[in-house]
């Protein structure tokens, strides 16, 4: 029962910082399908505003502590996991529960088809927006990323107290 409350809290959670993010697109530009991303390159009225490669690096990279650090707090003091094969199991299952809503809620049913995540000047492109193999392959790139961080957060779980 933990598991399905703490997923459905995740998943709300998840959903607000994306709704959050959305409302400044520009900045979750390497977010978007590769050809929407060099269009928008391309187009003036967005020349100095699009993030560097190293911005969207450390900001993935910041969120994966943050990710590391709640995930192995819930793990050990929500869920009660002390060793290491129920922490990595446990995290796993949550993390692929959010991935899995993130790419069919969020990214295929929410952002392909919401007009306020296209870009001026990107209109024409539906075809891109639409690319849902974009969002399935992004779900097993969250999937290989799940392994290394709830690894690491299965590590973490037995060293608390």
């Amino acid at each position: 029962m933990i598991l399905l409350i703490e997923s459905v809290i995740l998943c709300l959670i998840f959903t607000l910082m994306v709704y959050k993010m959305s409302r400044e697109p520009i900045k979750t530009l390497y977010n978007y399908p590769p050809r929407i991303q060099e269009r928008v390159k391309s187009l003036p009225q967005y020349e100095g505003q699009i993030p560097t490669q190293e911005n969207k690096l450390t900001a993935k990279l910041a969120a994966c502590v943050i990710f590391l650090t709640v995930l192995s707090l819930l793990l050990r003091y929500v869920n009660g996991c002390t060793t290491f094969i129920s922490a990595l199991a446990q995290g796993f299952l949550l993390w692929t529960v959010v991935n899995l809503f993130d790419a069919i809620v969020l990214d295929i049913i929410w952002f392909c088809h919401d007009p306020y995540f296209v870009f001026e000047g990107t209109e024409d492109m539906v075809d891109d927006y639409h690319d849902y193999r974009f969002h399935i392959r992004g779900f097993f790139i969250g999937e290989a990323l799940a392994l290394v961080i709830c690894t690491l957060a299965a590590v973490i779980v037995p060293l608390f107290p």
